[in-house]
């Protein structure tokens, strides 16, 4: 099967080449991919190269294709496999193998005929044998590939856990019905949190607050969820307004949980702020002992020390923290109240990706409409496009770029679209229709670009690429 891959030979040296996979044979499964999203972990990777953990130090002459938020088409199944998976069947990938003895060797970093900036991936039988490749019934490749940055989010809602009263039992997974706060939650990984809480099959939060310090995204998220500023319903701060302007506020009611929208920038005082919305709870009649209006549960997006400390002040009894933002400061410390922790049952916790349930189950969510990932995405490009895409992840703002490797497009805003249209009536058309969705991309989106936009070519393979034999116990 030939194939055109980025592929990665040292630290930003990634380089678009046509190469040769191997056939399935008896137990390979080979997979066209059709879409892939960059991951802030892609440009970490890219970036450091050898110096990244999960990178191997010879890819200079053996390079690795990176990538692995992917979604494709079975193409060719070996014989080991056909009772499993079938030719044109739609999947996804669990990038994190977890193979026992190789555990940092994820996809993305560590495999030579696997990736997502690629037209063709081949996969060992290893793959299979972890489970980690996964059928997908859904009606659009894009949302599939968003199932793998879910997952993450899925793992965090289930890695936060509560004490049981009087017993050394722990209730894992977020409070059913509690209090929920997203700090700095308007990011791409805070959208898929929000729809995670309002929509999840599982547990959901009766309350969801959700800050952010720039208005224009936190509008942007409200109305991606329905929601307009100044929209009544829940229980508001009695003292919100700050000297001057008001903070932005949208408020109102997303699948039976109240949620709101708030600017923290300007407050004088964001703590006592972001604990009246729970006040009234705690003056209920049946509610004599109060939390001073804490949260069940919090999720960080950001890395700042401030809103470490905040995220402490803001837990009620038993509170749990998650720490969702991956720092790159080795030595982040932050003040915690210990007493707190001792005396309120305060914790924290933190997890990197989901495993293979959390990615199955997002798959699945996914493919029956639970979820709306599509919230995620604000950039779509090409193959062609994809190595710049995520040298760029950190000067460009926004949230998930979206690739479809095999077609030719510069990553482009979906909020410029309507620019590009101007002079392009490809552009026009896409700004129709994500117009007609809310500015949102979608089904109708997907199958525009892929019968109109110019395909990617595949020329003479450089060279045959072999993928390492693992097997388990190895």
């Amino acid at each position: 099967m030939r194939a055109k891959a980025w592929r990665l030979y040292g630290a930003k040296d990634m380089r678009l080449e046509d190469i040769e996979l191997e056939p399935a044979g008896e137990d390979g499964i080979v997979v066209e991919i059709v879409t892939n999203t960059i991951c802030l972990s892609d440009y970490k990777g890219v970036t450091l190269g050898t110096g990244h953990k999960r990178v191997p130090k010879d890819i200079a002459t053996r390079p690795t294709m990176f990538g692995h938020e992917v979604s494709g088409i079975v193409r060719e199944v070996g014989e080991k496999w056909k009772g499993r998976f079938r030719v044109g069947q739609r999947v996804g990938l669990q990038p994190s193998l977890n193979i026992p003895g190789h555990e940092l060797e994820t996809v993305g970093y560590a495999w030579h005929t696997i990736g997502g900036e690629t037209t063709h991936v081949y996969l060992p039988s290893i793959v299979m044998e972890m489970g980690c490749l996964l059928p997908y019934d859904g009606d659009a490749f894009f949302k599939c590939s968003l199932a793998e940055p879910i997952s993450c989010i899925v793992s965090g809602f289930r890695t936060n856990y509560h004490n049981a009263f009087c017993s050394h039992d722990l209730e894992v997974g977020i409070v059913d019905k509690g209090t929920m706060l997203l700090m700095a939650g308007c990011g791409a990984m805070g959208l898929g949190a929000i729809d995670i809480a309002c929509h999840s099959p599982e547990k959901r939060p009766r309350r969801l607050v959700v800050t952010d310090i720039d208005d224009a995204r936190l509008a942007r998220a409200a109305r991606m969820f329905g929601l307009e500023e100044g929209r009544a319903g829940g229980h508001l701060p009695a003292d919100a307004a700050v000297a001057g302007r008001p903070p932005y506020r949208a408020n109102g009611m997303i699948n039976g949980v109240e949620v709101h929208f708030v600017n923290t920038k300007d407050m004088a005082d964001p703590v006592k702020e972001l604990k009246a919305y729970n006040l009234a709870d705690d003056a209920r009649a049946d509610n004599p002992t109060s939390t001073g209006g804490g949260y069940d549960d919090i999720f960080l997006f950001a890395a700042v020390p401030a809103l470490i400390t905040q995220c402490s002040d803001l837990l009620g009894f038993g509170g749990c923290l998650n720490f969702f933002a991956g720092p790159t400061d080795q030595h982040l410390t932050a003040e915690f109240n210990f007493y707190n922790i001792h005396y309120m049952m305060h914790h924290i916790v933190a997890n990197s990706g989901g495993d293979v349930k959390d990615m199955a189950d997002s798959v699945d969510w996914i493919g029956k409409g639970h979820l709306h990932p599509e919230v995620m995405i604000t950039h779509v490009g090409g193959l062609d496009s994809a190595a710049q895409a995520t040298l760029d992840m950190l000067k460009v703002p926004g949230g998930k770029r979206l690739v479809y490797t095999h077609v030719n497009m510069p990553m482009t805003a979906i909020a410029d679209f309507g620019e590009m249209g101007k002079a392009d009536p490809f552009f026009a058309e896409l700004d129709r229709i994500c117009s007609a969705n809310n500015g949102l991309w979608c089904k109708a989106a997907e199958d525009y670009l892929l019968a109109n936009a110019p395909r990617v070519g595949i020329g003479a393979p450089k060279e045959l690429v072999k993928e390492r034999v693992i097997k388990l116990g190895s």
